[in-house]
C-alpha cells in the first residue's frame, strides 16, 4: 500500500512540475459567504437542514470514541440510520449553536447542529448522557483547515463583516484549529469547498485574555461594543487576545455587519436562543443585548445621529 501510494505522490508532482503555468482557480465569495434574500423567513429554530435533520431523543446512540482534546469533552456517535454525529458536553453546548444560528441566517456557512437535552448512548461510558450538542458530520467531509490571517477573502466586506459579527457574539477563540474547509454533500449550487467558522463554543460571555468566559449571560450584558473611532478606525470594547484582527475594521465594516443582523426579527433572534436551550428569561436577556450592541454598530452610519 505504501509503495502505491508513492507512486502516485511522485506522478502527482511530476505532472506539476511538467505544468507549472496550470493555475487553480481562486474560491469565490460564495464559498464563505452568500447573500441571505431569505433572510426573513429563514427558520432559526431548525437551522440549516431544518426539521428533517435534527437528531431524535428517543432513540439510542451507539458510541464510536471519546473526545477529550478540546475545552469541552464529548462523543462520535451513529444514530440508527447510521448518520454520524459529534456530540459535545459541557459550558460550550448552547452558545455555539445560538451564535451558529445567527451566522447561518445572515449568510456564512454552518454546520447542522442541535441541542438535545436527553439522549441515551450504547456501547460508551454511559448509559444516559448529559444534554449535548449534536453536529451532523455524515453530511460533510473536512478538507483542511483556514486561517483568519492568511486566506482568500481577507479584503472582502463578508469576510470584515464575518469579524464584526464575531465581536457582537463576544467570541473571543479565533484559532485557525475552529475553522475548518467542508466538501459537503446537503449544499446544491453552492461552492466546492465550504469555509466554515466550526467551533463558535467561546462566545455570548465576557472576553478577556488570556481565555475569556463562556455562555454567561452576566458577563455578556456588563460589555460594551464600540467605544469610538481613530484615524478613521473603530475602537471596540473587546479584551480578548487576537486583538490585531480588529484593528482595521472601519464603520462601513461594522455598519455593513449590523444592518445584517439587524434585518433579523425578535422571533428569529429568540428562536436561535430556544433552539440552544436557554430559558425564556435568558433568551430575553441576550437578545436585548444583542439589539443594544448592533444599534451601537449602526450609529456609526453616515448621518445616523442626524435630526431627521
Amino acid at each position: 500500500m505504501k509503495g502505491r501510494q508513492a507512486f502516485f505522490c511522485r506522478a502527482f508532482l511530476a505532472l506539476a512540475l511538467a505544468a507549472p503555468n496550470i493555475a487553480i482557480a481562486a474560491p469565490t465569495i460564495d464559498a464563505l459567504w452568500v447573500d441571505p434574500t431569505d433572510l426573513a423567513s429563514r427558520e432559526l429554530f431548525y437551522g440549516p437542514g431544518g426539521r428533517d435533520l435534527v437528531p431524535p431523543s428517543d432513540v439510542s446512540y451507539r458510541f464510536e470514541s471519546m473526545e477529550t482534546s478540546g475545552h469541552s469533552d464529548g462523543y462520535e456517535v451513529r444514530d440508527p440510520d447510521d448518520r454520524k454525529w459529534k456530540v459535545k458536553v459541557g459550558d460550550e453546548v448552547s452558545s455555539e449553536i445560538a451564535a451558529s444560528r445567527i451566522l447561518w441566517a445572515i449568510g456564512y456557512h454552518q454546520p447542522v447542529l442541535h441541542y438535545v437535552a436527553r439522549w441515551k448512548l450504547t456501547g460508551g461510558p454511559k448509559a444516559t448522557a448529559e444534554p449535548g450538542r449534536f453536529r451532523l458530520e455524515s453530511d460533510h467531509a473536512k478538507d483542511g483547515k483556514w486561517s483568519w490571517e492568511d486566506n482568500p477573502f481577507v479584503d472582502s466586506q463578508a469576510f470584515r463583516g464575518l469579524l464584526v459579527v464575531n465581536l457582537l457574539l463576544n467570541n473571543w477563540d479565533l484559532e485557525p484549529d475552529n475553522n475548518r474547509i467542508y466538501r459537503s454533500q446537503r449544499a446544491q449550487g453552492a461552492a466546492p469547498r465550504l469555509y466554515v467558522v466550526q467551533d463558535l463554543g467561546a462566545s455570548f460571555a465576557k472576553t478577556k485574555r488570556p481565555v475569556g468566559g463562556r455562555n454567561d449571560i452576566d458577563g455578556f450584558e456588563s460589555q460594551g461594543f464600540v467605544k469610538g473611532l481613530a484615524a478613521g478606525r473603530v475602537e471596540f470594547d473587546y479584551h480578548g487576545p487576537h486583538q490585531s484582527l480588529f484593528a482595521n475594521l472601519t464603520p462601513r465594516d461594522v455598519v455593513w455587519a449590523c444592518r445584517l443582523v439587524a434585518r433579523l426579527s425578535d422571533r428569529q433572534l429568540t428562536d436561535a436562543f430556544r433552539a440552544a436551550g436557554y430559558g425564556e428569561d435568558v433568551q430575553r436577556r441576550y437578545v436585548r443585548k444583542l439589539r443594544e450592541k448592533v444599534d451601537e454598530g449602526l450609529a456609526l452610519a453616515p448621518g445616523a445621529g442626524e435630526a431627521k
